[in-house]
């Protein structure tokens, strides 16, 4: 390689390296070293190595957890994920290597089972799994608002929201240091997914998380371990730092490649021109020398592009569906009444709601596999819809192979190369794509029911949890397609960060009804996470005045100090809420900057003037605090 291509690679090298020192740096600073040095290693692989079939899970992988750090473990679906966490609890062994566990340390695993027996309530419940007594009991379930009914009535009888509540309750009362939880927030409504993460920022120990909800990690978790090919690679950041970290690794790796490449086809030229010359020959050989040295870097954990198109349709106008005066339910059981609604073509309708508000069964109505009690709904003309949900899979042909199936169901213009393509994308590649469907998972199946709705005609699709068995990447390129599609979807989903990316509108079903949201899917979040805090307020509030505030993960001590690490966690509660209030509110007072430098009506730009001055006050107070709140911190 000549010297300018050395000194154009090292400049881009240092370049990318600084692009990413920040992250690292300001990882590292969150910790004094004092805390560094106590950091005990709770768990870790040394040089595993396993096996499944052909496939390599682990090829010499090696991790550490320590003690007070919370890791987003992600990778592709297969990749083997489960499989580690199997390995680290101690119901799996590795083939080569070892698994070294701290004589200290307490595992507390969310168990994805049903543990609880027939007709016990979620008291009785976790007095029998903890042997704790029921006050204790009480209080750790009044964390995730488990009371009344919910906590006395049979648990059995709970949404699986409410009963991965109790679970986690559970698992706290068994003063766990590290918990490994495998896709906690899957079929958890928005509420109970806050209320997760508040418990886990309150939880003063280790966590390892397997999701693929990345808002979810992002609010939970300060690094990220991957799993790909085999190996396992920790980054000291969250999940998005690592993604945009992960993305840029491998551009400058390919443009590292490339230059490389470059140089192999000159000296190769040149070695080819000049080696039967007897007076260039030394000079040939010499070249063929530095040939055999330039070697292209194997681009690690680069896995196959997803690429996703939803069904190409012809954009309309108008309203796509009516309903007025509707009651949607069961016999005997009226879900919600009174809705009247309309959602317009090419809107992305997102339903939200707590688990057991009907957000399924007003799906369920709109596809017309429910009629409706009383009311009338009415679809525009022309309309074909195209329907996901969890229980789609088992109209499947059990006989047919995978791309049997997806050729039966796709559009007629469809080509074998748009076939294979989108089962790549919902991961059914090589040989997988000839399995038969009779041999393949529940998962599996749902995979394959996505696939044939994308590939068909619909102007309307209805979706009900379509990022469920998906991975964080194949969930973001489903996003992608989506935001592209021309036609209609009315979808509900629990990944916070797909429903913000697709949602155009919010749909709230509560308290029996069902109605438009004015606000965005943002705002909406935000508006119960405002209502979840007033609750968590007013129960520590009883809490105090009736001495027992409920104890935390956090260490046990004197009084004072269990006090002290209250108010710590409250300061810091306080400075995250600041930093995210002072952050929209910069965003406002830029939006309001862009409005005034083009407004034309005077007395428009009055009403920015001055909305603009109130923003500025309140961004001021807020920054004031946040520097008194930051400065106590230090002190």
């Amino acid at each position: 390689m000549n010297f300018s291509a050395v000194i154009g690679t090292f400049d881009e090298t240092m370049r990318f390296w600084e692009r990413f020192s920040r992250p690292l740096v300001f990882v590292c600073t969150t910790f004094s070293f004092r805390n560094l040095l106590r950091m005990a290693v709770l768990i870790q692989l040394r040089d595993a190595e396993k096996r499944f079939g052909d496939q390599v899970l682990l090829n010499s992988a090696n991790v550490s957890l320590v003690d007070d750090v919370k890791v987003g473990f992600v990778g592709r679906n297969g990749a083997g994920k489960s499989t580690l966490l199997r390995i680290l609890l101690g119901e799996e062994e590795v083939e080569k290597g070892e698994v070294i566990h701290h004589p200290n340390l307490r595992i507390g695993y969310l168990r994805q089972h049903d543990p609880f027996h027939e007709g016990e309530s979620a008291l009785d419940f976790l007095m029998r799994d903890s042997g704790e007594p029921d006050w204790r009991c009480g209080q750790v379930a009044g964390q995730f608002e488990l009371k009344g009914d919910y906590l006395e009535g049979p648990v059995k009888a709970l949404s699986g929201g409410w009963q991965t509540r109790v679970k986690l309750a559970a698992l706290l009362l068994h003063d766990p240091n590290l918990l490994m939880l495998d896709e906690p927030t899957n079929f958890l409504d928005l509420r109970t997914q806050i209320l997760l993460e508040h418990f886990l920022r309150d939880f003063g120990k280790a966590a390892l998380i397997v999701s693929h909800d990345r808002a979810f990690l992002k609010a939970t978790c300060s690094q990220t371990l991957e799993l790909s090919r085999g190996q396992l690679t920790m980054f000291p950041g969250k999940i998005q730092e690592f993604l945009e970290y992960r993305e840029e690794r491998r551009e400058h790796e390919k443009r590292v490649n490339a230059t490389v490449v470059a140089k192999q086809k000159q000296l190769q030229r040149f070695i080819d021109k000049n080696r039967a010359n007897a007076s260039t020959a030394s000079q040939a050989r010499s070249k063929a020398k530095q040939l055999e040295r330039l070697q292209t870097t194997e681009i690690v954990g680069d896995e196959p592009t997803v690429n996703i198109r939803a069904p190409r349709v012809q954009p309309r106008q108008g309203t796509a569906v009516r309903c007025e005066g509707l009651a949607i339910g069961y016999p005997g059981h009226v879900v919600a009444e009174d809705i009247s609604l309309e959602i317009e073509h090419g809107q992305r309708a997102a339903i939200v709601g707590d688990n057991g508000q009907g957000k399924t069964t007003m799906l369920r109505t709109l596809v017309h596999s429910l009629e409706p009690i009383e009311g009338s709904m009415k679809w525009g003309h022309g309309i074909e819809i195209g329907t996901y949900a969890q229980h789609v899979y088992t109209t499947l042909d059990e006989r047919q192979t995978i791309l049997e199936h997806l050729e039966y169901a796709s559009d007629p213009e469809t080509t074998r190369q748009d076939v294979l393509a989108m089962a790549g994308a919902l991961l059914f590649r090589d040989e997988h794509i000839q399995k038969k469907i009779k041999v393949l998972s529940g998962g599996e199946r749902a995979r394959v029911c996505m696939a044939s709705l994308l590939l068909g005609t619909a102007n309307v699709l209805v979706l009900d949890e379509p990022g469920n068995h998906l991975d964080v990447e194949t969930v973001e390129a489903l996003a992608d397609a989506l935001k592209l599609y021309k036609g209609t979807v009315i979808f509900t989903s629990h990944d916070r960060h797909f429903m913000a990316e697709v949602a155009t509108n919010v749909i709230e079903v509560r308290d029996r009804r069902v109605r438009n949201y004015f606000g965005s899917y943002e705002t909406y979040c935000e508006a119960v996470e405002k209502e979840i805090d007033e609750g968590e307020r007013v129960r520590n509030a009883n809490a105090k005045a009736s001495g027992t505030a409920p104890k935390t993960g956090a260490a046990k001590g004197s009084g004072d100090s269990r006090q002290d690490q209250k108010d710590q966690r409250k300061r810091e509660k306080e400075v995250k809420n600041l930093e995210r209030k002072i952050a929209k509110l910069d965003d406002e007072k830029k939006d309001l900057n862009k409005k005034l430098l083009t407004e034309t009506d005077p007395d428009e730009a009055v009403r920015l003037h001055d909305q603009m001055k109130e923003i500025e006050s309140e961004l001021g107070e807020a920054e004031e605090r946040w520097m008194e709140l930051s400065a106590d911190q230090w002190e």
